[in-house]
């Protein structure tokens, strides 16, 4: 099972890519769990100064940003 964390506050951007995150593991039938995670400790931790993180398997893919769903997809097919 892949373990998929979205860090953020709570933001705009923060919520479209958790939603984009679970659509995806959804409509391609991903084995993943996928986690919200609001605590600004750890996201001090994984090294995240932007929101929102995309931290896959403990490897952060992303911050600041929203990734387009095809490399989404592809970090998520990878692991």
């Amino acid at each position: 099972m892949i373990s998929v964390k979205v860090l953020g506050t709570g933001c705009k951007k923060c919520q479209t890519l958790e939603a984009k995150v679970r659509d995806l593991v959804s409509a391609n039938n991903i084995d993943a769990s996928v986690e919200k995670v609001t605590d600004i400790q750890e996201m001090v931790r994984y090294g995240i100064m932007m929101t929102p993180g995309l931290i896959i398997n403990e490897k952060v893919k992303s911050f600041g940003i929203i990734p387009k769903d095809d490399q989404l997809l592809s970090w998520l097919k990878e692991n």
